[in-house]
């Protein structure tokens, strides 16, 4: 996203009222002032139409987009988005696109380098060795020419609408394939369709998810928000959906957000940071 593109998306969110943040962000409003709010992080928020202020840390602003920076503990681009995602409503449709979309393009398969693939997912992640080469010969992981770990982002009638993308050398890397579209499909870990969901917030999770818990259904949302566009029809088909989102701010705030706004998901946190640190931990030798 551009910075023009970032300043039109602000201008649009930043209006959303602030009593609907904080009711998403999972505070509670005082029981005697309607001016006051209770946070989930202990604070103390005061509201007078667009402005805000916390009592207990001594800071205010104006404005969704500081409101959302101040009780998520993110950045300004970071909250824009969160915003956008979790109140679609807000955002005005437009009949053309405000760019012409960027194709998608997935990074060729390099099949020369799928021995250092294998080497950082087994050895560096300790990913069950049957489960990775499943995913390679079913074409949803392969290595690219700069040995990067491409998972493939799976929409309707299993075509490919995005990759996400991982490093497998000593400088730790991520990203996605340019014109990626997340809100149209996702990488998961092949089962029967009936199965429970995990949601968790990478292809790596989702494979380690698959590891730990194998008879259910592990979905990477290739990044930690609220409220994929695909995450209403999956929860409409009927199975239980769990959100295993990192156990960092980001992903609390995340999985707080997103059971707020569908309140069937359950929250399974990870007893580490994440899941493949819960995987590495399990498959190392005891001392």
């Amino acid at each position: 996203m551009t910075f023009g593109q970032l300043r039109a998306l602000a201008d649009q969110v930043r209006t959303i009222p602030l009593e609907s943040v904080l009711r998403l962000s999972g505070a509670q409003p005082d029981r005697y002032d309607r001016h006051k709010w209770h946070t989930s992080q202990g604070g103390v928020l005061s509201v007078t139409g667009a402005k805000f202020m916390d009592w207990t840390r001594g800071q205010g602003g104006g404005g969704a987009i500081d409101l959302a920076m101040h009780l998520h503990g993110v950045g300004f681009g970071q909250a824009v988005q969160w915003l956008s995602q979790s109140f679609p409503a807000a955002l005005p449709p437009v009949s053309q696109p405000l760019t012409a979309p960027v194709a998608l393009a997935l990074p060729p398969p390099d099949p020369s380098k799928l021995w250092r693939l294998q080497r950082y997912l087994l050895r560096e992640r300790a990913l069950p060795p049957a489960l990775i080469e499943s995913l390679i010969q079913s074409g949803a992981l392969y290595a690219d020419r700069r040995a990067n770990a491409v998972f493939l982002l799976l929409g309707k009638e299993k075509e490919p609408v995005g990759a996400e993308l991982r490093g497998t050398t000593a400088r730790p890397w991520r990203g996605m394939a340019p014109g990626s579209q997340k809100d149209l499909g996702f990488f998961a870990i092949p089962a029967d369709p009936l199965s429970a969901v995990i949601l968790v917030e990478s292809a790596i999770d989702a494979i380690s998810c698959s590891a730990l818990h194998p008879q259910h259904r592990c979905i990477s949302t290739a990044g930690a928000r609220a409220n994929p566009h695909w995450l209403a029809p999956l929860i409409a088909q009927g199975q239980a959906v769990s959100c295993g989102f990192d156990a960092d701010p980001v992903g609390e705030n995340m999985a707080q957000a997103m059971i707020a706004l569908h309140p069937t998901i359950q929250r399974l946190r990870p007893p580490q940071h994440d899941w493949n640190d819960v995987l590495k931990a399990r498959s190392s030798p005891r001392r």
